[in-house]
């Protein structure tokens, strides 16, 4: 069947559903992306943190962790391994001084741009059998499904 990869295990009728295919899509992109960060010694919720962090100023545990659809003892332990690696710090709220702020610094800034280059290339990978033109409109498409689903 055309566009299965060669598959002779895979049952023809899975290649005809979206959905198998964005989950083998996802779980590729996935693992390319976790190898690519592995490098540097990080994860996924590392780049998603920082990310967050920098475009959206400091923050709370508790705020990054609904915006990035991360459960709280896993969004401390991503907060801790950042502040042990020197790319964030923790502060008190001044507003609430039962809470710790969150807020990205200049080592988080370089090591966001590196962890960017690397997640580059893992999508370069991904979708290399795509035509720039192809990407794009791969890109609209799902962008459109995350929002309708609200699940961005």
């Amino acid at each position: 069947m055309e566009g299965d990869g060669g598959s002779t295990t895979t049952p023809g009728r899975l290649w005809q559903l979206p959905s198998w295919l964005l989950a083998r899509a996802a779980l590729h992109a996935q693992r390319l992306t976790a190898g690519r960060l592995d490098v540097l010694g990080m994860r996924r919720q590392h780049f998603a943190v920082l990310g967050a962090l920098a475009d959206h100023g400091a923050s709370s545990q508790a705020d990054l962790g609904r915006r990035l659809s991360i459960d709280r003892s896993d969004m401390a332990a991503v907060v801790s391994d950042l502040e042990r690696g020197g790319l964030v710090q923790r502060s008190r709220d001044p507003d609430d001084l039962r809470r710790n702020l969150v807020a990205i610094n200049p080592a988080g800034i370089f090591a966001l741009r590196q962890l960017a280059a690397h997640i580059s290339a893992a999508e370069e990978d991904l979708l290399a059998p795509l035509t720039p033109v192809e990407r794009s409109e791969l890109t609209r498409l799902l962008a459109r499904l995350v929002d309708h689903h609200g699940a961005g």
